[in-house]
Formats: C-alpha cells, sequence, structure tokens
C-alpha cells in the first residue's frame, strides 16, 4: 500500500493500453506503477515490492516475458497476487501461468468492469481488500487504519510490526523461514540479516501478552502464526 491506498504493479509493453488501463484503475482508488518489459518489471517490482498489493502482467514483452517475470518474483519467495493479460488464450498457456503461480488470468480483449472485478475477487482471496478487519480470534487489523486491537484492547504497534503480523494473519499456518519473513515484509532489498526477524516477533510476543503463543516457532526452519 501506498498512502493507504492498495497498490498494482501494471507490466505491459504496448503503452496505450498501459495509460488506458492506469486511467481506470486510478479513477478505482488504486495507485499505479507501470513498467513495459520484462526487465523493468522485475526491477520496479524489487523495488518497491513491499508496497506491491497485485501485479498485473502481460505475456508477450521486450527482454523477458510474463511468465519469466513471475518465475523471478516466485523464486524469491514472493507471495503477491499475480494476474496474468494476454492475447493468447490457448489452454496450454493458461496452464503454464498457473503452474508458474498465478493468481489469475485474463485473455485479451476483456472488459474493463471484468477485468476490475477479478481484481477485486483476487485482492479479497489474499488477503488484500483493505475495506475489510483482519481477525484471528481476539485480535483485529484495521488495514485502512493500521491499527490493531486484543481483546478488545489497543495494540501500540510500529510500522514493521504491524506489517509483520498482518502478513502472519494473512497466511496462517504456513511456516516462514526468516529469509522469506525478510524478503515478504521487510523488501529484497533489505540491507540487514535474520536476526532483525527475531527481534520484531520477540517484540510482537511481548505486546501480544497471552496471545503470543499464537505465534510459534519451528525449530530449525523458522515461524509460523496459528490460533
Amino acid at each position: 500500500m501506498i498512502d493507504n491506498k492498495r497498490c498494482i504493479l501494471l507490466v505491459d509493453d504496448e503503452a496505450k493500453m498501459v495509460r488506458a488501463l492506469s486511467d481506470l484503475l486510478k479513477s478505482k482508488g488504486y495507485v499505479i506503477l507501470q513498467a513495459f518489459d520484462g526487465q523493468q518489471a522485475i526491477d520496479t517490482y524489487f523495488q518497491h515490492n513491499t508496497a506491491i498489493d497485485l501485479v498485473l502482467l502481460d505475456v508477450m514483452m521486450p527482454i523477458y516475458d510474463g511468465f519469466e517475470v513471475l518465475s523471478q518474483i516466485r523464486k524469491n519467495n514472493c507471495l503477491v497476487p499475480v494476474i496474468m493479460l494476454t492475447a493468447r488464450e490457448e489452454e496450454c498457456d493458461q496452464l503454464r501461468g498457473f503452474k508458474t503461480g498465478s493468481d489469475d488470468y485474463i485473455a485479451k480483449p476483456f472488459s474493463p468492469a471484468l477485468l476490475v472485478a477479478r481484481i477485486e475477487a483476487v485482492m479479497k482471496r489474499t488477503g488484500k481488500d483493505i475495506s475489510r478487519e483482519i481477525s484471528a480470534k481476539e485480535i483485529r487489523l484495521n488495514i485502512a487504519k493500521r491499527t490493531c486491537t486484543c481483546d478488545n484492547q489497543p495494540i501500540d504497534l510500529t510500522k514493521r510490526e504491524f506489517d509483520l503480523l498482518f502478513f502472519f494473519a494473512t497466511n496462517q499456518r504456513i511456516t516462514f523461514t526468516r529469509e522469506q519473513l525478510l524478503n515478504q515484509v521487510w523488501g529484497y532489498d533489505f540491507d540487514g540479516d535474520t536476526r532483525t526477524v527475531d527481534t520484531h516477533i520477540k517484540q510482537l510476543r511481548i505486546k501480544l501478552g497471552e496471545k503470543s503463543e499464537y505465534l510459534k516457532t519451528i525449530h530449525r526452519v523458522g515461524y509460523k502464526f496459528e490460533v
């Protein structure tokens, strides 16, 4: 998110398509980042990955195609939702996209209403819908206001603590290594070591009190959040 607005990285080598979709999505309240080839898409994503909530990714592009871009994103354990846009409707291409890690696949031409609906559906399914609260039993996170309560009592979290707890709450029962947490919460270009994760987990457990048991240490692996 940027300024409490959901952020979409729009990747397409057709400038007219990018302008049209940018105008459409900005009118719906999104912040748009743009890229026009595969290399620019990779560079832009890893420069802003902590802010990007969804990627709209064309398949046929210069330098690297959409499949390679998606592969690079997933290779670094990034779970950002990705919708692939393509003029190619062959079933094998769609299967390749899903196997590489896409969340949805839309063939061109498509209606603006369909695109917006599919974006909202993927956002909601992956926990990126900021119009609602995220709850994990007694813990509630308001994404728009970036506030947290536990047993109806407010908890004062730093920005990074909130981002970490939000990531866990939207990816429950999944074990993450420290490196994965650094990539997803701190960002791919974070210049630090894995002890940073341990420090923030420790602080979160202190602030969550009795509910700290939800943050489980997986011996020699990392952490998971489970209520």
